[in-house]
């Protein structure tokens, strides 16, 4: 427990230097709380949230608004007990009732067996988000960055864990689906205790805190609203499952999935 503390805090001190040049967030986000950058060993440029009782929740959020698009980042989650937090990657087009929404949540544990990370992942339209599935994680997503997913285009809504598709989203006729409100994307850190773990059964041990998130290598090839599509749009514009990623759906339903609202 003491290396862990000790490695957690050489990082948040390598953090707490801002770098040098000009960052991905400076240039595409505004932020809200205790954020940093810095460069992790590898000379990746990091970003952290950092969540603690006194300062409440962090997060950064996109300066431009998208209609579709293919938008990844690599995020290293909460080690040890992180019951009650929640850390987020997630496209909205507002806080209004009848917003839009697309979400990858990451529900923390109490690091006790049988207790995973919890990923959540849903999609709101018109502030109806009565369509979660949630997935135990299959590895430990506090040792190591992974990657994480979202294609929003006209017809799909596709969630991928590094190179494995966890879901599809599709439009059908009669169901409704976001395809008119510009959404900015949100990287999020926050006290999610009445929720998060076990239905609230377990809140944060706030003696455990700070609680700290990275993210790197963070990535959009969108269309910007009001504006263009970037270059190269058409591999993700028109974007949907091929019979093998349709295989690791199933799989991960499965073998991983821990809920789905609509059953």
């Amino acid at each position: 427990m003491a290396r862990h503390f000790l490695a957690v805090l050489a990082v948040a001190l390598a953090l707490s230097q801002a770098a040098s040049a000009k960052s991905w967030l400076d240039k595409r986000f505004n932020t809200d709380g205790t954020v940093r950058t810095g460069y992790d060993a590898s000379g990746q440029e990091v970003v952290m949230l950092n969540l603690n009782q006194q300062s409440g929740a962090a997060g950064f959020n996109s300066k431009e608004q998208f209609l579709y698009g293919e938008f990844s980042i690599q995020m290293k989650l909460i080690p040890g007990n992180s019951a009650g937090t929640v850390s987020c990657f997630y496209l909205s087009s507002g806080d209004g009732d009848g917003h839009d929404e697309i979400d990858m949540e990451f529900m923390g544990n109490s690091s006790g067996p049988g207790h995973p990370v919890v990923l959540n992942t849903n999609v709101w339209v018109n502030g109806d988000g009565k369509k979660e599935h949630q997935f135990n994680l299959w590895f430990d997503p506090a040792a190591d960055f992974h990657t994480y997913t979202i294609i929003w285009n006209p017809e799909n809504i596709l969630f991928k864990v590094d190179d494995l598709f966890i879901r599809s989203f599709k439009r059908f006729d009669g169901i409704p689906y976001t395809s008119s409100k510009p959404m900015r994307l949100h990287a999020t850190l926050w006290d999610g205790s009445f929720w998060a773990t076990e239905k609230g059964k377990v809140p944060i041990d706030w003696s455990n805190a700070p609680f700290n998130v990275l993210y790197r290598n963070y990535y959009a090839n969108a269309c910007v609203s009001g504006g263009a599509c970037h270059s190269g749009s058409d591999g993700w514009m028109n974007r949907q499952l091929d019979g093998a990623e349709w295989g690791t759906v199933k799989w991960a339903e499965r073998n991983y999935m821990s809920y789905n609202y609509c059953e």
